[in-house]
């Protein structure tokens, strides 16, 4: 997944509420592309998910791996890979995702929501502290330790 292809693939679905995670999203945080990627990680509006499914289904994308109501994949012909992670909002700005665990969704508050640059171009993505939050509570791989040694080098 190159940066041209985040942008291309932010242009088909613009006019919905996405954001940029994992490692794309901390590449957007220090506006730079630091390793490569493999996938693309969206956070989408959970009643948007019909029309983003279309928008991604009009270029190529077809869903791959269903693990609702947490997150699902949609890859394309060229191998180019999305996972998606729907949330649902709360008036407060802040959103929910289900999480493995019924009861006890993934919290994202709403200073997490906050912009970064791929190529140049600004992009929606997570804060630092939200992505240091979700690398918690697992055995971090070597790309994990990169994005984590990233993320405490910017972190503000």
């Amino acid at each position: 997944m190159t940066g041209e292809d985040v942008l291309d693939i932010l242009a088909a679905l613009d006019g919905f509420d996405v954001r940029v995670g994992g490692g794309w999203g901390i590449d957007a945080l220090v506006g730079r592309q630091t390793r490569p990627h493999g996938d693309l990680d969206l956070m989408h509006r959970e009643e948007q998910e019909p029309r983003i499914l279309d928008a991604l289904a009009a270029i190529g994308f077809v869903e791959t791996l269903s693990w609702r109501p947490v997150r699902f994949v949609v890859t394309d012909p060229g191998d180019r890979e999305i996972d998606l992670h729907p949330l649902r909002y709360n008036e407060d700005g802040s959103a929910e995702q289900s999480s493995p665990t019924p009861g006890e969704p993934f919290r994202y508050p709403a200073k997490c929501f906050v912009t970064g640059t791929i190529l140049g171009t600004t992009v929606p993505c997570l804060s630092a502290e939200q992505q240091l939050f979700f690398h918690q509570g697992y055995e971090p791989r070597e790309r994990d330790l990169h994005d984590l040694a990233l993320l405490r080098s910017w972190e503000r």
